[in-house]
């Protein structure tokens, strides 16, 4: 056990002088490599052919490892806080490698229930621990500036799929010579998907051990030159004091706040998970063939995920000066608004569809970026990577409901490769209706009462 305490929460307080711009990069290192989850589509196909099964019976491993990602943070909150982010980030590298080992080894012997088992559940818990573990510690290093300290950490999450989407498909055509990177109906065949599995796996986790060996706490008292706290009181909604994970739950402002994540990622991942073909869908032709390619459509994949990353540094930096919620207001006033105008004139042309699908991801990721800021400014520092972690149980839900919503309205308009924009605009406009409620929601957040505040410091210090 001695090699394992230098995980402790006291042996990564950082010495004085320690720079506080390390510590991004050390929280980018974990994001950007469990930021694979949004990379599962290159492989899908293979996995379908592989398995011969159906895309649902596959696409059910993403929904897992989403709803794994909230139900481990909500529950393993509350530890990953009273463990430090050293040991956190270091039990998710654990549980992200284990779940390619253990989906490799599904792959291998045909069996899909391990590949569920593997990257869904074992790898969920990885994604969830790994996504709030360095939240707390990067807010406590930047008080005067906790948007653009989260949005640097998180937007590694949004740009993961970056990284992995290109790298993923250069390793399967390394180990399947038949295997053509650059063809989306080319089929990796089960080996080269195994030995993909097993690549990422291992690398994913000494890249996470460069985040887990550089991760600092900040000292007790530490702040930023010339940093007066007493200047954050002076901003609405902004609280000095500090509230619980069990008490902040406790409070109409979670349950808003709540259902604001809810409705903002909902209408996000409803675009995201259809996003090649509905570009192609969009600009069908009378004769059946849409003028947008395929490869074209890939790419147009690859911008979206530019400004879902844009969005999560770019809107949460923004949010320090304007304040959470007009950010949010803005999110989800300028949502609905991108959303009516793509069902009703985003078939007209590319670029206008193009355009509002590039603002509404943006806005996606830019909500998933500053909400951490938001609870920061309703419920203090104390305990609020505790309180991320339940709140992210919004994203599982809405991991389920976008696409279902989505999906459920296509369903009953046709067959997949024969869908025209027509076919999507009920689905847009319940979207719209999703944030209008969230949009309300936001609107309805005030200063969290007195009566949910600790009592005092010591009582916060004693709970630690």
């Amino acid at each position: 056990m001695g090699i394992l305490s230098v995980l402790d929460r006291e042996h990564t307080v950082a010495p004085p002088g320690y720079s506080r711009w390390l510590i991004p990069p050390a929280a980018l290192a974990v994001h950007l490599c469990i930021g694979q989850a949004y990379a599962t589509s290159v492989y899908k196909t293979s996995l379908v052919a592989h398995f011969d099964t159906s895309l649902t019976s596959v696409g059910v491993v993403f929904s897992i490892a989403i709803v794994m990602l909230g139900l481990s943070a909500a529950i393993g909150g509350t530890w990953v806080e009273r463990s430090g982010p050293r040991k956190a980030m270091f039990v998710s590298a654990c549980f992200w490698a284990t779940g390619f080992l253990v989906g490799a080894l599904g792959i291998g012997t045909g069996q899909l229930w391990l590949l569920y088992l593997g990257y869904g559940v074992i790898g969920g818990i990885g994604l969830g621990i790994g996504y709030i573990s360095p939240v707390s510690t990067l807010i406590k290093w930047f008080p005067d500036r906790p948007g653009l300290a989260t949005g640097l950490a998180i937007m590694g999450f949004g740009g993961g799929a970056l990284v992995a989407s290109p790298l993923s498909r250069q390793l399967l055509s390394l180990y399947d010579s038949g295997y053509d990177p650059n063809n989306s109906k080319s089929l990796a065949d089960g080996g080269a998907l195994v030995a993909l599995f097993l690549t990422l796996g291992v690398a994913y986790f000494l890249i996470m051990m460069f985040g887990v060996f550089n991760i600092r706490v900040p000292a007790e008292g530490w702040k930023p030159d010339g940093f007066d706290p007493a200047t954050v009181k002076s901003k609405a909604l902004v609280t000095t004091a500090s509230v619980s994970a069990a008490n902040a739950i406790k409070t109409p402002q979670f349950w808003c706040l709540w259902v604001v994540l809810l409705c903002n990622v909902t209408a996000g991942i409803g675009i995201l998970e259809q996003a090649s073909p509905m570009i192609q869908d969009f600009f069908r032709g009378g004769d059946g063939k849409s003028t947008v390619a395929v490869a074209a459509a890939a790419g147009f994949v690859g911008l979206l995920s530019i400004f879902n990353m844009a969005g999560r540094f770019v809107w949460s930096s923004t949010s320090d000066v304007i304040g959470r919620k007009p950010i949010y207001a803005m999110y989800l006033g300028i949502g609905m608004i991108a959303y009516f105008l793509l069902a009703t004139i985003g078939h007209n042309g590319t670029a206008i569809f193009v355009l509002l699908a590039a603002v509404i991801l943006s806005f996606y990721g830019g909500g998933f970026a500053t909400v951490p800021a938001y609870l920061r400014d309703l419920f203090g520092t104390y305990q609020v990577g505790a309180i991320h972690g339940r709140l992210l149980t919004a994203w599982s839900v809405a991991g389920v409901a976008g696409p279902l919503i989505v999906n459920g309205f296509l369903d009953r308009e046709g067959k997949p490769g024969t869908l025209t924009a027509e076919a999507y605009r009920p689905a847009l406009f319940t979207m719209v209706g999703v944030l209008a409620i969230g949009f309300i929601a936001n609107l309805l957040i005030r200063p969290v009462a007195a009566k949910f505040h600790e009592k005092s410091a010591t009582s916060v210090e004693a709970a630690k």
